[in-house]
């Protein structure tokens, strides 16, 4: 029946409400649309009603249902877009069907990775009967590293010495972070001749690592024999990070994406709110909020700010908010591609985003920058989704490779977490839900201007936790080995 009444909602009412304001005429491109939006209704159906706890999958077909499901039929159904640039009926309908190309490869990917683990991880000896675990992979073996509670001391210590070092010397000091993000960008002054990659790095060297710093001492393993140290340092450690997490990852000077990534990860570590019926209410709660909330919580974003007025309808609201200019960009993309070509080497932008322009003058540009300058937009920082950095590489054949990847591991990283969700302090209760949610981000771009968080992200997680065999000799008495997952239908949603 919750099935059933999602899908209702999803795949025909939200449509539905989308399409009363179409005045332009049927085509092609809008009919395929339809397909798109049925297809991203019923995964995110399925996600939101699924006896098993999938976030990687929720951050996913959440941001495709919204930006690539209901937006683009707004666009299409009313031929009304945030930016002046207009594309095509024939560039439209590519459009449509590259994104449609990576769902279904994502799809592929993630049906891959499931049968890969129905078949690698549970087997049966045919003399006995008996069920066996098989050798752990990669993956597994990197998310089941635990919390390392010196380590993590020793990152904490170095978090707070670089705080106080760069805060009291913040121009505009602690006001700055508290004002908006167009100011603190204005006081940190121009990012220099590294480029925008390195700049935004920078931005990052405090933020990323004042999460994790929290994050692990809220989940802080008791070692054998220091448990009473461990929980005086642990007592003082905490105000002061979450103080400065305050600070430094506030929804007033970082990005929204960032400090709901921050939120929903510090919810979802919480074991009670790891059970089946908490994620249902919060993945509503998360879909309703994005739909109604987000277009009103980039206030904070400039210093100047108008008065707050309530957005008409939904179709109004996706097609006058540059926030959702993701699809538009896709229609850029393709064109810039049908008169420049493709270039593989721009997939090396992203990878060696470390390597200053001094060093390499031939570096790739920010992708949305350069749409941006195609289109003649005036505004430059604009999104690159996914589909159109990997379409830009080599054409559909980079899509389909890229979201099949995607995919795979998506459903891979879901997996062990769920395998996992009883081992405190491991990676896959702390870094899955992390990397779910920023996701968003990564999907929608541009690839140069998030690499360098995302790198932090997932780099920082490694310096403060140790291989499961030596951290289980650090703690005291190891958590019961997990019990041995049931095999699971695969899909999408990911259904037990």
């Amino acid at each position: 029946m919750a099935a059933a009444l999602w899908l209702l909602a999803l795949a025909v009412l939200l449509p539905v409400m989308v399409l009363q304001e179409r005045d332009a005429p049927v085509t092609t491109a809008l009919v395929l649309q339809g397909v798109v939006v049925v297809h991203t209704g019923i995964a995110l159906s399925r996600v939101l009603t699924a006896t098993s706890v999938r976030l990687v999958a929720l951050g996913f077909w959440v941001f495709t249902y919204i930006w690539f499901g209901l937006t683009p039929l707004a666009m299409l159904a009313t031929d009304a877009y945030p930016w002046g640039y207009r594309a095509g009926e024939e560039t439209s309908l590519t459009a449509v069907a590259v994104v449609e190309l990576g769902l279904l490869a994502h799809g592929a990917g993630t049906l891959f990775a499931a049968h890969r683990e129905r078949a690698r991880t549970v087997h049966t000896d045919a003399h006995n009967g008996r069920t066996a675990l098989a050798s752990p992979g990669l993956t597994e073996r990197l998310l089941s590293r635990r919390l390392a509670p010196w380590r993590l001391l020793t990152v904490c210590v170095l978090v707070l010495a670089l705080a106080t070092v760069l805060l009291p010397g913040q121009p505009g000091g602690l006001v700055a972070y508290f004002t908006s993000r167009q100011a603190l960008g204005e006081v940190r002054g121009p990012g220099g001749s590294d480029g925008a990659a390195l700049s935004s790095l920078r931005s990052w060297s405090l933020c990323v690592p004042a999460f994790w710093a929290l994050l692990g001492v809220l989940h802080m393993p008791r070692p054998a024999g220091g448990g009473h140290l461990l929980r005086r340092i642990r007592s003082l450690l905490l105000p002061l990070l979450v103080a400065l997490s305050v600070v430094v990852n506030n929804p007033i000077s970082k990005p929204r994406f960032w400090a709901g990534t921050v939120l929903l990860t510090l919810l979802f570590t919480i074991p009670r709110l790891n059970r089946p019926r908490a994620f249902r209410m919060i993945g509503a709660t998360l879909v309703t909020t994005v739909l109604i909330v987000f277009p009103y919580s980039d206030y904070f974003r400039y210093s100047d700010r108008e008065q707050m007025t309530a957005v008409a309808s939904l179709a109004t609201q996706f097609t006058t908010n540059g926030d959702y200019d993701a699809f538009q960009q896709v229609q850029t993309g393709i064109d810039y591609a049908r008169d420049e070509g493709f270039s593989p080497r721009r997939a090396l932008g992203p990878v060696l985003f470390m390597v200053p322009r001094s060093v390499w003058p031939d570096k790739p540009a920010d992708t949305g920058m350069m749409l941006a300058q195609y289109a003649h937009c005036d505004l430059l920082n604009l999104s690159a989704p996914l589909w159109i950095e990997s379409y830009l590489w080599a054409g559909s054949a980079a899509v389909t490779v890229v979201f099949f990847l995607l995919g795979a591991v998506g459903r891979r990283m879901d997996d062990v977490r769920h395998r996992l969700r009883d081992r405190a302090g491991t990676l896959a209760v702390l870094l899955v839900p992390a990397f779910a949610f920023y996701q968003i981000i990564f999907l929608r771009g541009s690839l140069l201007g998030i690499v360098g968080p995302l790198t932090l992200l997932v780099t920082i997680p490694l310096l403060i936790t140790a291989p499961a065999a030596r951290s289980a000799r650090l703690c005291s008495p190891a958590m019961p080995p997990a019990p041995i997952p049931l095999p699971s239908t695969p899909g999408t949603g990911g259904h037990s």
